[in-house]
């Protein structure tokens, strides 16, 4: 047929800032669908805001990697465009002497990372960056920031129109059928041909990849992060972002503080298991999703090993009192009264049939469909550069040469 066009399944940001890049790099059309009737609806909406400098993930890993090059693109991106961008600084705190080596993982991690100006703190030091909070030692990373995702991920749409690519909201793909030279998308408003096809659908990306022929070794579960914002009264305890020594067992960074670009100061979020894939209430409930969720090997096996971790994020989730123990941990002038309900967000999280949480970004390409399996936490922060790695990813394999 003789088209050079790509469809992108998924408008939250991952999804725009790669139709972005295709829109302003390469010369053929770009098509983004969204399900729903806005940009960025999931995921890419529902967190702190954070831009991470890359101190915890495994060194060589996409996520370190991408992280590092995003934040750098991401902070261009910004002061071109004259989007807010605050760099307050974080602080990773061990509360006493047995949380030392894993703060000193961490640190190690960050180094090789290449994040830059790092520095170890001791109780008087942390005193002097955040007043209120108490710690033993706390590694301090200056250069850590916060940003409103939902205007980036609406800036890279406008850029992706700009170009001359597409957005359709509100028409949801229904069913992908590989074809010579090509790939048919099947949605709400009818089928076309593109040459090919990059799934970005955040909690939904098993569907696409069973579409794509995915052998099902790997599945979506769905954890729902619970907020708490500081009470207007208790805000000016928090200077910037406080955050625990996480458990390295899982890909979760723990309840965590973050003073917001409005000023306000967001406590969380936990980790409990969702019973839909866009549960953002506990009464949310899919049966049909939960039923494929409970089906997978390796959810029944996260549940086995890890129950105990579970009852205790459930506990927060049910108790405001149990929160603001975890918080109080590392920030003691904080009451329960201080903590107000915030909406909560949903991690789409990779999990493997040995029930284990997969950590890095996960990206598989079947013909010519790709989908974007695991893209947690540090996507935001690492868009611009996903976007790139998969831009050249779909060059390298002449995905992008006319069907």
């Amino acid at each position: 047929m003789g088209e050079r066009r790509v469809a992108i399944v998924g408008g939250g940001i991952v999804g725009l800032a790669l139709g972005r890049a295709l829109a302003t790099e390469w010369g053929g059309e770009v098509v983004l669908y969204e399900k729903e009737g806005a940009l960025a609806p999931h995921q890419s909406s529902h967190n702190s805001g954070v831009v991470h400098a890359g101190l915890y993930y495994a060194p060589g890993s996409l996520k370190a990697r991408l992280c590092r090059e995003g934040g750098a693109m991401l902070r261009e991106y910004c002061a071109e465009k004259a989007i807010p961008f605050s760099e307050l600084g974080k602080l990773v705190v061990a509360r006493d002497e047995g949380e030392l080596a894993g703060l000193e993982a961490i640190r190690a991690r960050a180094v090789e990372n290449q994040v830059p100006d790092l520095a170890v703190l001791g109780s008087a030091e942390i005193a002097g960056i955040e007043p209120h909070v108490v710690g033993a030692r706390a590694l301090h990373s200056p250069h850590t920031a916060v940003i409103d995702f939902p205007t980036v991920a609406r800036a890279y749409g406008a850029d992706l129109v700009a170009h001359g690519g597409e957005v359709r909201l509100g028409d949801e793909v229904r069913g992908l059928r590989e074809v010579a030279g090509g790939v048919l998308v099947r949605s709400d408003r009818g089928e076309e041909r593109f040459a090919a096809v990059v799934c970005c659908a955040g909690a939904h990306s098993d569907r696409f990849a069973r579409l794509a022929g995915a052998t099902g070794g790997l599945h979506v579960v769905p954890f729902r992060g619970e907020y708490h914002r500081l009470a207007p009264s208790a805000a000016a305890l928090v200077r910037g972002l406080v955050y625990p020594v996480p458990d390295p067992r899982y890909p979760f960074l723990g309840v965590h503080l973050t003073r917001t670009l409005s000023g306000e100061v967001l406590a969380g979020p936990n980790a409990v298991f969702a019973t839909a894939l866009e549960g953002y209430r506990r009464r949310d409930l899919s049966v049909r999703e939960l039923a494929g969720v409970l089906a997978f090997s390796g959810t029944r096996r996260l549940f086995a090993a890890h129950w105990r971790a579970g009852l205790a994020e459930l506990g927060t989730s049910l108790s405001r009192r149990a929160y603001a123990a975890k918080v109080r941990a590392y920030l003691p002038a904080l009451s329960t009264e201080d903590l107000q309900r915030a909406p909560a967000g949903v991690r789409a999280q990779l999990l493997d049939r040995a029930g284990a949480l997969v950590d890095d970004f996960v990206i598989e390409t079947s013909g010519r469909v790709t989908v974007v399996r695991n893209a947690p936490s540090p996507a935001a922060t690492s868009s611009l550069a996903i976007a790139a790695h998969l831009h050249a990813e779909l060059e390298r394999k002449g995905q992008l040469d006319a069907a």
